[in-house]
């Protein structure tokens, strides 16, 4: 099979969950029809537009190729006739979450590779078409995009798989091996980061001045901080 046919079905699969993602989100927030549609064809593309148009290689696929629309309408669609209970949805939407970004990670670094361009842009590029739409549609619904934390790890698997693409293209592996791999690698590290509650560190709690402090001032040995030497310490 060749690449670029890997790389088209990979990108359909992630436009469909993502939309069906996003015609949740307007359904949690009761919107109409035109709210899923919205919600749903800019969660399921944002991505891969914001991917091709920074490869700049002609206008982006989901505007060239016929299927990309219909089948972002057709996820939207799916949430709008289908209704979940909370914790079906909540069962249900982890997985798909998780299923589609990796996907699309793998999918945005095998297009950056064959746009002949490194592998460290293969890994952003990679990390941006797999949460790109996620972020757009977050910031439309003004809440702070699942990428900035607080849902578990989410842009690193995004890294971790498009690494694994760019490591098994560069050894020469053929690209369904990579493909399956990342996924797999990346779907198990979400759902288990999910179950176990992993995130990455937030901000630390050093203050500038203490650590400049110390810096310049360091302890002298065998002597604490803060504690002047009584008479037998002395040296004369």
């Amino acid at each position: 099979m060749r690449i670029e046919t890997i790389t088209t079905v990979l990108d359909l699969i992630g436009v469909f969950i993502n939309a069906l993602l996003g015609g949740s989100v307007a359904r949690r927030r009761e919107m109409d029809l035109f709210g899923y549609i919205m919600i749903g064809t800019v969660s399921g593309l944002g991505g891969g537009l914001i991917r091709d148009v920074l490869l700049q290689h002609g206008p982006p696929l989901a505007l060239t190729n016929p299927l990309y629309i219909p089948i972002a309408l057709a996820g939207a669609g799916l949430a709008f006739l289908l209704k979940f209970t909370e914790e079906d949805w909540n069962r249900v939407f982890y997985v798909l979450d998780a299923i589609a970004l990796c996907v699309w990670a793998a999918a945005g670094a095998q297009r950056t590779l064959a746009a002949g361009l490194g592998w460290l842009p293969a890994i952003l590029l990679g990390t941006i078409t797999a949460v790109g739409g996620g972020a757009t549609r977050d910031l439309l619904v003004q809440r702070v995009p699942a990428v900035f934390g607080g849902n578990g790890l989410y842009a690193s698997v995004a890294v971790l798989v498009a690494a694994v693409q760019v490591v098994c293209s560069g050894l020469g592996a053929p690209t369904v091996v990579g493909t399956v791999l990342g996924i797999l690698a990346g779907t198990l590290l979400r759902l288990v980061a999910y179950r176990r509650g992993w995130n990455l560190p937030v901000g630390l709690e050093l203050k500038p001045r203490d650590v400049m402090g110390q810096i310049a001032h360091p302890p002298l040995p065998g002597r604490r901080r803060g504690k002047k030497p009584g008479p037998g310490n002395q040296h004369g």
